[in-house]
């Protein structure tokens, strides 16, 4: 069951986030914010052609080498450890998920559609794949330090 999950996750996450991003193109114009949660956070339609933040613009070849690496890695690493723990497992799924959500943008569109514009505060605006990646990385700095406390103790 769980080798089903591991497939099947990613899966459906890629498309929760694929499904969000033609969302926001079919129904709000490029570069036009919309309210969505009063406060919270609106929706507005950007192109991204850099990296985290718009990063080194205009660099395609340089992500997709990146992001093969870092998704080749953690798909060997859930291939062969897929009995490891639930927060490792679950980091990479979102990590893997994440990369390619903007991984297809970037083949599909020579961009990422990022969309999502925090209200409470100055922040980037980012898209479905780049929570997957944030969370991912926290949860597997979380899985690696439980990893380092309980190995520490024996």
């Amino acid at each position: 069951m769980r080798k089903w999950g591991l497939v099947l996750t990613p899966l459906i996450l890629i498309l929760l986030d694929q499904a969000s991003k033609w969302w926001v193109v079919a129904h709000i114009p490029l570069e036009e914010v919309r309210p969505f949660w009063s406060g919270v956070f609106s929706l507005t339609y950007l192109r991204n052609y850099g990296a985290a933040f718009s990063i080194l613009q205009n660099q395609q070849w340089l992500f997709a080498l990146i992001t093969l690496v870092v998704i080749g890695g953690a798909i060997f690493y859930v291939i062969k450890h897929y009995q490891s723990s639930l927060w490792l497992l679950a980091s990479l799924v979102l990590i893997i998920a994440g990369g390619l959500g903007n991984f297809i943008d970037r083949l599909r569109l020579g961009y990422v559609v990022d969309m999502v514009h925090l209200d409470f505060m100055d922040f980037a605006i980012f898209n479905v794949a780049d929570s997957y990646l944030s969370i991912g990385v926290v949860l597997l700095l979380i899985a690696l330090w439980k990893e380092e406390t309980s190995g520490s103790h024996r």
